[in-house]
């Protein structure tokens, strides 16, 4: 039953078999739904419940992890019957008559839930010609060739990772698949980099960071294009690139785009000058091919150059909207009045200035999405689970940057009258319903939100929560013994987050820890 206008989603660990369940679905028509196998059941069963798959593409091992609440029939391709069966089918590629109808470039590739406001995520529909623009430009600007070799390191769940299946085998280049969870270990992407001789790969820029300090680009020699996209890419981190590169022929380049935009839709160039220019982050640059940026005012007016505005984004990359959200489908794509009869931009939230040159500049968001470590969180999602618990009468959650280069989710709650708050409990229950990058490391309780003379929540007058540094125990040689891998790891974990007297029973993520 898999044809145009069909999902599929898939549930695999990255592997060889998601590669080819991916690539499967796509050609018999259908449009694939990755289901990320670490995620709450809650918000696993609300993606099915959604996009109504007909089938999930599963494992014997994966399908164990996936509670009854997640419907859909499941194959298992692992499974004696479906191996057999799959060996008997006939090598070549499928034939436009063996789909179940015609596949035409409006219809559905893939389906991708991003962080909603609501306490809910958000399914964004993409069509066949939205990434296959996105794709002919990538092969156009960078030129994929035969000596080429491309890494797939990013979750199937999140948008780069299309790019990363599906462009260097649409150009007969060999792809390079990394182990699970391997795209948090920067040692172990440098020594993959180098045995696989990697050519091409992504990385979010805090991800960067972190590469750049446990190796040197000159050290991978067969590196010859990094491609930066997900937050704000630093020109300090260009400059440390370059630097890291010592002269070798590695481009940098910055790429900008929202999940409901097919991925990217902007490009800028990264060079040793961009870290000389005098801001704060790079440009992201010029738009992709049959692609329109309007900078506009809250009339929809397009401001003059150097002005900040909101950016809408027009032309073939837009996606179709929200599954079964046609409300907030109808609020973000709005008609485009610089447009032909008919079509649509779509409102990003993000706020920028064009500059002289016709180049974009990024300077933040207009609404309270944000972006930490590469990953979109819609802070009113994490707020509206926290209110959901019977003690919290309200609660808001910020991104902290209480010490240099430590970005972290704080939470703050009111407790309900006569209601105690128990961290722990929250913690647990943000856990249950949310992406481990959402939940916040920090639950502080006040006795009221601050708000601003409208009364609205001011959440730069929220206070910095109290950093739990433990106190030095008074017999550190009884309490850690010197020497034992107990002892250890706390002077590890001290030295990481920069702080002293690190304790045993202390919380890596409450001291500022994350996953990178």
């Amino acid at each position: 039953g898999v044809g145009p206008e069909s999902v599929v989603a898939v549930a695999l660990p990255r592997s060889f078999d998601l590669v080819v369940a991916l690539h499967a679905v796509v050609r018999a028509g259908g449009a694939y739904l990755p289901l990320d196998l670490g995620l709450p059941t809650e918000r696993l069963a609300y993606m099915t419940r959604t996009a109504e798959p007909v089938l999930i593409l599963t494992d014997t091992l994966s399908e164990a992890s996936l509670a009854p609440e997640v419907g859909g029939e499941r194959v298992l391709l692992d499974s004696p019957t479906v191996r057999t069966r799959l060996a008997a089918l006939a090598g070549s590629d499928l034939a436009e008559a063996e789909r179940r109808a015609p596949l035409l470039p409006h219809h559905p590739a893939y389906v991708i839930f991003t962080s909603g406001s609501t306490g809910m995520p958000k399914g964004v529909l993409v069509e066949h010609e939205a990434i296959v623009n996105r794709l002919r430009w990538m092969q156009d600007a960078y030129t994929l060739r035969p000596g080429d070799r491309v890494l797939q390191k990013t979750p199937a769940s999140f948008d780069v990772s299309v790019w990363e299946f599906f462009w260097p085998l649409a150009e007969g280049v060999p792809l390079v698949v990394a182990r699970p969870d391997g795209h948090k270990e920067p040692l172990y992407l440098a020594e993959l980099i180098r045995e696989q001789r990697v050519s091409v790969l992504h990385f979010v820029p805090s991800m960067l960071a972190a590469f750049l300090g446990e190796t040197e680009v000159a050290d991978c020699p067969s590196l010859r294009l990094v491609v930066c996209s997900g937050e704000a890419l630093p020109s300090e981190l260009v400059g440390r690139f370059h630097t890291s590169a010592a002269g070798a022929p590695v481009a940098l380049e910055n790429l900008y785009g929202p999940t409901e935009a097919a991925v990217d839709v902007t490009s800028g160039a990264c060079t040793a000058l961009t870290a000389t220019e005098g801001r704060a982050s790079a440009s992201i640059g010029l738009p992709v091919w049959n692609t329109r940026l309007y900078v506009l005012d809250a009339r929809l007016r397009p401001v003059p150059v150097g002005v900040p505005g909101e950016l809408y984004l027009a032309g073939v990359q837009l996606a179709r909207g929200y599954l079964g959200r046609p409300a907030l489908t109808g609020e973000r794509f709005v008609a485009d009045p610089y447009g032909a009869p008919g079509t649509r931009m779509y409102r990003t939230g993000d706020l920028v200035r064009r500059l002289a040159d016709g180049r974009i500049d990024y300077l933040g968001r207009t609404d309270d999405q944000v972006k930490l470590r590469g990953f979109r969180i819609e802070l009113g999602e994490i707020e509206a689970v926290l209110t959901s618990a019977p003690e919290v009468d309200r609660a808001a959650v910020v991104v902290r940057e209480d010490r240099p280069g430590v970005r972290r989710l704080v939470a703050y709650a009111v407790p309900a009258p006569g209601a105690t708050l128990d961290r722990v409990a929250l913690r647990a229950l943000a856990a249950a319903r949310l992406p481990e990058y959402m939940v916040p490391a920090v639950f502080t309780e006040l006795e009221r939100l601050p708000l601003s003379p409208n009364g609205k929540l001011d959440r730069r007058a929220l206070p910095a929560p109290l950093i739990p540094t433990p106190a030095a125990p008074a017999a550190p040689a009884a309490q850690v013994p010197a020497g034992t891998p107990e002892q250890i790891l706390c002077a590890l974990m001290g030295e990481v987050l920069g702080l002293p007297g690190v304790g045993p029973d202390a919380n890596f993520f409450e001291l500022g820890g994350d996953s990178i």
